[in-house]
């Protein structure tokens, strides 16, 4: 029986840093060339440093496969990697954008 252990909150936590944005703070982030070059950079070093720590053929991080959907790419990436990668960078900078975090830094 597949769990998906790790699947579901990489998911999860897309869903959640993306309603963050559109529902509450507005920052505009995704609109802005500049978050979609940053998220370019990040993938890329991402893709370097994740592909050899999960290949397949000498692999140092082992995932449970009844924790994983199984789809990989590329490099054998699980593709939840991407998930929380993009959930973790995109957090981070909406919470540097954070309309609330200025407002509040001023007091």
């Amino acid at each position: 029986m597949t769990h998906l252990g790790y699947t579901l909150p990489a998911l999860a936590s897309v869903a959640a840093v993306t309603a963050l944005e559109v529902v509450w703070l507005h920052t505009g982030l995704f609109r802005r060339a500049s978050y979609w070059i940053t998220m370019l950079i990040v993938f890329g070093f991402q893709i370097a440093v994740d592909g050899w720590l999960t290949k397949l053929s000498a692999p140092i991080v082992i995932y449970n496969p009844a924790q994983i959907s199984g789809l990989r790419f590329p490099f054998d990436i699980p593709v939840e990697d991407f998930l929380f990668g993009f959930a973790l960078v995109t957090a981070t900078l909406l919470g540097w954008l954070s309309p609330h975090r200025q407002r509040d830094s001023i007091r």
